[in-house]
């Protein structure tokens, strides 16, 4: 049986759900699934959880991501990205400077509340906001909180006086739930000029990046392809703190007993025979299983 993560770059136009199913008639897989939707338009890294990694999307949600993409000041839209409706609008007569983009977006790394777009996939009495906006009614949007490790400037941004807009590039790393779209609707209203997202491209994600990817064609026209590229199950745990078992302790985990650690990580990776078989997380002085994996051998 196939296991392991799949690293798929995935291309403008299709959903995260059009991929795994490719991929499930492809490969003939049923125990398949993705870690951390990207929209239709956002193309770049999305993890595959096949067979027994499967067990692992939960936890691979929980990882930082990162984007680099594109963004213009001078009009907004209500869907936060250039396939929507124009909201607002701003001639821009002179050039804004990138000192003064720099200074916008740092006010926003850190603990941020953000509030999704209306045209999103986060669910208020069980429908999805997009499917509120389509029907035209209004929605309180819940506000969440996430976190901005980075928020970068990249290159020179280019003015054009004709149109009155100015795109500039960025690169962002955040923690999961954040929506890069609303940041830069965000930005526009901190330096009190319409923005809107027109690019974006996920480079990392779930401790994977886009080095590790390949096209969802390369699988669909070589289905025996994925043998050599895909990810083994211990690669998400290559941070992790690791630890050999010997058989007296492994007898012990395989039945998911409590066991005494010489270590004060708050989780451990734990193996046998080469391959991590659970993970442990500390409770008090004692480890208890967090996530069992028990690969075959």
């Amino acid at each position: 049986m196939l296991n392991g993560i799949l690293v798929i770059d995935k291309e403008k136009g299709m959903t995260s759900a059009d991929v795994v199913y490719q991929l499930r008639k492809v490969l003939h897989i049923k125990k398949i699934g993705h870690a951390g939707t990207l929209d239709p338009d956002v193309t770049g890294v999305l993890p595959i959880a096949i067979g027994q990694a499967t067990k692992l999307i939960e936890l691979m949600h929980t990882q930082n991501k990162r984007y680099i993409g594109q963004g213009i000041l001078g009009f907004a839209t209500d869907s936060c990205d250039i396939s929507g409706k124009i909201t607002a609008s701003k001639k821009i007569t002179n050039k804004v400077k990138s000192t003064e983009i720099k200074d916008a977006m740092q006010e926003f790394v850190g603990q941020i509340e953000q509030v999704p777009p209306i045209y999103s996939a986060v669910r208020v009495n069980g429908r999805h906001l997009y499917e509120y906006a389509r029907a035209g009614i209004e929605v309180e949007r819940p506000k969440r909180q996430v976190k901005i490790f980075a928020y970068n400037l990249v290159n020179e941004p280019i003015f054009d006086k004709e149109k009155g807009q100015e795109m500039f590039d960025f690169e962002i790393e955040c923690s999961k739930g954040t929506y890069v779209r609303s940041l830069i609707n965000d930005l526009g209203t901190q330096l009190k000029i319409p923005a809107v997202m027109k690019s974006l491209r996920r480079t990392s994600s779930s401790g994977f990046d886009i080095s590790q990817s390949v096209k969802l064609s390369e699988i669909t026209e070589d289905p025996k392809l994925i043998d050599q590229i895909i990810q083994p199950i211990d690669s998400f745990f290559r941070n992790y703190v690791q630890m050999d078992l010997d058989d007296k302790l492994w007898s012990k985990v395989k039945n998911g007993a409590a066991i005494s650690l010489k270590t004060n990580a708050k989780k451990v990776a734990l193996s046998y025979n080469n391959k991590v078989k659970a993970i442990y997380r500390k409770d008090g002085t004692i480890y208890r299983p967090y996530l069992m994996l028990l690969q075959n051998e």
